[in-house]
């Protein structure tokens, strides 16, 4: 191995070797003590050259991942927003005072459950009112029809004249059509009476009343006596990019899968079926609305509730996945680290397709089988060197 020597001359221009001059004069001994330092500092970079330590900043350590090819799952993401597939406000087809409630703020509650009671009473009073013209009526057309029947053999005879057959039978007719109307009054009147118990027209969950008992209800009140939203099953309405509009089309024809993830921890994601495709995009956001239903057993899912929505079109074959952390953006546009083997570092940019929190599908700018830094860019510059912090992930 070749030898190294470092020399340093001397404030005389003579060679020190470890050991400078003494000179009587104190001018000349200060200066030989600081020519002296600066020998040692000399002599102890040279000492690190023997030594093989190279000049320059240390490797960032980073942590790496692979490249690959493979298939991958064609998926949008969204955020939804979460509605009762039935809102129904309930209001009262009748007025009159409210007599009973008959379940609580926020129960379940089944078609055909009774809600309300309003006093019949004067509805009971109209009906019956209703149904004794109709048998009033009844009545008299059974005595006109006698007549009319005794009155056309009378007529034959010419005991009675035409004019008063005629007449007996316009006032049977007449009876006939009295006894239509009268009758149509007591159904009317039977409504009425009807309306006066309010059940539930669709199965769901009560809001909160807006009346009590006692209260005076009217049949032309906008407001609603409680609002009954139907939670099971239920819908999220989300938007999507147009761009994506043909694909899901075209795959619209089978069963596609809607995943619902709560913001919330801990909380178990939701599957759904899209079922529903609006039938114009929003030319403002150039959006398309979806909605899917899911089935929301546990009543989870809640109206108004946001949640995210990830909406599964099927696999594509032979994509470039690359983990999404290694994807960073500058001014000039989306780029990864790639280290070589060598432990080098060169920036690419690149193009992505799209990305979740796990993956990126690479357009451009990738192939397969490289090496990308996923964290630690902040301490990485283009050809520098890298140490790697998980040697395993870069295999």
């Amino acid at each position: 191995m070749p030898s190294t020597w470092c020399s340093v001359r001397g404030p005389n221009s003579g060679l020190v070797r470890g050991q400078g001059r003494t000179a009587g004069v104190e001018g000349r001994s200060s200066t030989a003590a600081v020519f002296g330092l600066a020998s040692l500092l000399v002599v102890s970079s040279c000492a690190r050259q023997e030594t093989g330590q190279a000049a320059g900043p240390p490797p960032a350590p980073v942590s790496v991942g692979q490249v690959v090819r493979r298939s991958a799952p064609l998926t949008v993401t969204a955020i939804g927003h979460v509605e009762a597939i039935s809102n129904v406000l309930v209001r009262a087809r009748v007025g009159g005072e409210l007599t009973r409630v008959w379940f609580r703020e926020g129960q379940d509650v089944g078609k055909g459950d009774t809600l309300f009671s309003i006093d019949a009473r004067p509805y009971q009073a109209t009906l019956r009112e209703a149904e004794a013209k109709v048998a009033r009526n009844e009545a008299l057309l059974k005595k006109a029809e006698i007549d009319a029947t005794r009155y056309e053999g009378l007529v034959k005879q010419d005991y009675v004249t035409r004019e008063q057959y005629d007449q007996l039978t316009t006032n049977v007719a007449a009876l006939k059509a009295q006894i239509e109307a009268d009758r149509a009054l007591v159904e009317s009147a039977r409504l009425q009476v009807a309306y006066c118990t309010i059940s539930a027209p669709v199965a769901g969950r009560t809001g909160s009343l807006a009346v009590r008992v006692g209260n005076l209800v009217s049949a032309n009140d906008p407001r609603a006596l409680v609002t009954i939203n139907q939670t099971r099953p239920i819908y999220v309405g989300f938007s999507v990019p147009a761009q994506f509009l043909p694909e899901i089309q075209k795959r619209s024809a089978r069963r596609l899968r809607v995943t619902a993830l709560m913001p919330e921890a801990g909380v178990p994601a939701h599957e759904g079926e899209l079922t529903f495709i609006d039938n114009a995009v929003d030319t403002a956001s150039s959006t398309i609305l979806l909605k899917a239903t899911f089935a929301n057993a546990d009543e989870t899912l809640w109206p108004g509730q946001f949640v995210n929505v990830v909406l599964s079109l099927g696999d594509e074959p032979d994509r470039v996945v690359a983990p999404s952390p290694a994807v960073q953006a500058s001014q000039q546009g989306q780029y990864v680290f790639i280290v070589g083997s060598d432990g080098t570092v060169e920036q690419r940019l690149v193009k992505v397709n799209r990305s979740d929190d796990k993956d990126a599908i690479i357009d451009a700018g990738l192939s397969g089988g490289e090496t990308v830094v996923t964290d630690g860019h902040l301490r990485v510059v283009p050809g520098g060197k890298v140490a790697i912090r998980n040697p395993a992930a870069g295999k």
